[in-house]
């Protein structure tokens, strides 16, 4: 079985490294697994990345004519809208010369592929959504629009919107590229899967739920005494952690619901926990939690993160929208417990009161009442933890993630 993974990088961003990770599970269980990328920034000789000059700087290029032309049609939005309209793509001749016996698609925006490539890829498609964008008329994430489902058109994500705007044409363009494909569509959680059902476009395409998985032999629980000498945090301090891609600046990431809810804990814990923060820089005028915080940065490797992850007591993601974010299957892997709002793919991974809190939807006041629930008692605190690593045990495990991608592998190719 030949597999060929596609996908806009390879380890940078929530989406790579849950494409990387399948990609190497699938290896694991001896399946000629090989991925294609536009961005290559591991030293893995299996992820195949543009190689001459040009082909490098085309692929450098891509994301920034994608976003222009965006900018220009939608009057500046600052939302993540793309358009999927680059032509030139050389996508379906590497497919060609690779000759999968399957192609598996991730995340193919940022100027990659264009709708209309896919039909020049003649093999049978397995497509991984990890946003809403395949759906949608240019958005990643819907923010409750729900015009998806019969036509988009008077987008609320774009500054000149119209009943026949730029999100209308888009998804016209995806429906016409996109009849009689060979496509089945995989979701990493039941929240994405029935949003992708009720779409204009997969509304009647096969729909299967695979969650993201990873490594367990490297996420997990460590010693957090060790793990907090090794990263120079507090020994005897409640380590309360927030992180994401672009973790301060994007609005779908909560920081501000993160510093609501902090706020109104502050007086009970401002001598006893600080706030750790990763995925982005000390903002330029930070705001006062009324705790410590230590920003660390963007973090790249599996390990530093693993590690911070173990000296943890508590993770808080506090998105507006997600599908199945590595900032909770990551520390629940690691024995953390989670503290999340009740949206998306959230309920996939935490069970109420058992390996974490699922709070009410944006409400400030109940996240901190989940974080002071998670960090108030000690023995409660402890069987969260354990709870939290069976969890990730039973529906995260990599090798359990890559055989349930074999078998659909040879459904789809029998």
């Amino acid at each position: 079985m030949k597999s060929l993974l596609i996908n806009t990088a390879d380890i940078s961003g929530g989406a790579a490294r849950a494409a990387y990770r399948i990609h190497k599970g699938l290896q694991e269980i001896d399946i000629n697994s090989k991925m294609l990328v536009q961005t290559k920034l591991s030293d893995d000789r299996t992820v195949i990345a543009p190689d001459a000059k040009v082909k490098k700087g085309l692929a450098l290029l891509r994301p920034t004519l994608d976003s222009t032309f965006k900018n220009l049609f939608s009057g500046g939005s600052k939302t993540i809208f793309s358009l999927a309209w680059l032509p030139f793509s050389d996508i379906p001749s590497q497919i060609k010369s690779i000759s999968p016996d399957l192609v598996h698609l991730h995340w193919v925006c940022d100027g990659m592929l264009r709708s209309e490539d896919l039909k020049r890829i003649n093999k049978p498609i397995i497509w991984t959504l990890h946003d809403m964008w395949a759906f949608t008329g240019g958005c990643h994430y819907s923010d409750g629009c729900d015009r998806f489902q019969q036509d988009c058109g008077n987008c609320p994500k774009l500054n000149r919107s119209s009943k026949n705007d730029l999100s209308r044409s888009i998804l016209r363009r995806k429906k016409k590229a996109w009849v009689g494909l060979d496509i089945t569509i995989v979701t990493p959680s039941k929240w994405l899967a029935e949003c992708a059902k009720e779409s204009s476009l997969f509304k009647d395409r096969r729909i299967e739920i695979i969650h993201n998985g990873l490594d367990l032999n490297l996420y997990k629980p460590i010693d957090k005494t060790t793990a907090r000498e090794i990263w120079d945090l507090p020994i005897n301090k409640k380590l309360i952690l927030f992180g994401a891609m672009n973790a301060t600046s994007e609005y779908r990431k909560g920081f501000d619901l993160l510093y609501e809810g902090l706020k109104q804990l502050a007086v009970k814990w401002s001598d006893k926990a600080e706030l750790i923060v990763f995925g982005a820089g000390e903002p330029g005028n930070p705001p006062d939690f009324g705790l410590p915080v230590h920003y660390l940065g963007y973090l790249h490797d599996d390990v530093s993160i693993a590690l911070l992850y173990a000296a943890a007591d508590v993770m808080v993601t506090p998105s507006r929208q997600d599908n199945l974010p590595n900032t909770i299957v990551e520390p629940l892997s690691c024995g953390t417990p989670v503290v999340a709002y009740d949206v998306g793919g959230m309920p996939d991974m935490l069970d109420h009161k058992l390996n974490g809190y699922l709070a009410k939807s944006f409400d400030t006041s109940d996240l901190a009442v989940g974080i002071n629930w998670v960090l108030s008692n000690e023995n409660r605190h402890k069987e969260l933890c354990i709870k939290a690593r069976e969890k990730a045990v039973a529906c995260f495990d990599i090798e359990k993630v890559a055989k349930q991608y074999e078998s659909l592998y040879q459904e789809i190719t029998a």
